[in-house]
């Protein structure tokens, strides 16, 4: 007898078939998030478009360098935990040689839709073949601090925030826990544990951040940042990323990741078990709701 079960059935409704964006101007992919209502979720479809606009990104030569943005008044608040377009059991083409998610039963199908559509992914993205750019405004909150430090620089907006708050959940840190390697250890302890805005300005003190500049320089100042790049020698450009991210791979990058990204699921399975939900029965709204609280408190 097989082992699968089917999976509960959800309507999914998406707002837009255009989620992410895509334009190359002067040699430069420009990848834009494209759920400006949802202040750029990232759920399903958008995740898998990204993965899309990267890879056409990577196969054009005329592309030397890529810009990920998110349209609208934040760059992104993180997975999708609310909207009507919140997809979980929605079969996508699988890319990381897993097995499809969506016939998995119990804490299985949580643990191989996040092992392909989170860690997987992101490690990819960091690994692309050209310098790549984070242009980011207002909101980077959880699974946006990916998509953030999966990119080689990161610009900001001085109204800019960084916050991973999931420990609220019971669960330590997002999928790609890069969160000891962007911050001295101390401060990705509180970042972590107090789960508060950390504003950009301090981000650009530990390295975090590379630049920041006014919303109305944002992308004049990016645009500017990629020229050069684009100047460079490509494959000068390719040989550098690899030699900075082999360091971190001595420090251990990728064993920690995969350490606590089974933190992270035993965390989802006890929600499961005490609480009957994976993200501890917070949604969307409540996340946001107690947010908004905390900023007003700090």
């Amino acid at each position: 007898m097989s082992d699968l079960v089917e999976p509960k059935q959800v309507d999914v409704v998406y707002e837009t078939d255009q989620p992410v964006l895509y334009e190359v101007i002067d040699g430069v992919a420009w990848v834009t998030m494209n759920r400006p209502d949802f202040n750029n979720a990232q759920n399903g479809q958008m995740t898998y478009a990204l993965d899309d606009a990267f890879m056409r990104a990577t196969n054009d030569d005329a592309v030397k360098c890529i810009v990920l943005a998110g349209n609208g008044k934040h760059f992104s608040a993180g997975h999708d935990i609310g909207t009507p377009g919140r997809d979980l059991y929605t079969q996508f083409e699988n890319r990381l040689m897993v097995p499809p998610h969506v016939t998995r039963p119990g804490a299985e199908l949580l643990y191989t839709r996040e092992q392909e559509q989170y860690l997987g992914m992101c490690r990819r993205w960091r690994d692309i073949a050209k310098p790549t750019i984070a242009m980011v405004q207002g909101a980077c909150i959880a699974g946006g601090l990916m998509l953030a430090w999966v990119c080689d620089l990161i610009v900001a907006t001085d109204d800019a925030f960084f916050q991973d708050p999931v420990n609220r959940m019971g669960i330590p840190g997002v999928e790609y826990f890069a969160h000891a390697f962007e911050l001295p250890p101390r401060v990705a302890k509180e970042f972590l544990l107090l789960g508060e805005r950390m504003s950009a300005q301090r981000a650009e003190q530990f390295g975090m951040v590379n630049k920041i500049v006014s919303r109305a320089e944002l992308r004049d100042t990016v645009a500017a940042m990629a020229a050069k790049l684009v100047a460079q020698p490509r494959l000068g450009n390719w040989l550098t990323k690899q030699a900075i991210n082999h360091v971190e791979e001595l420090r251990g990058k990728r064993s920690a990741m995969d350490a606590v990204f089974h933190m992270h699921h035993f965390a989802h399975a006890q929600n499961d078990l005490v609480l009957g939900n994976s993200i501890g029965g917070l949604d969307g709204k409540a996340m946001a709701a107690q947010n908004k609280q905390q900023a007003k408190e700090g």
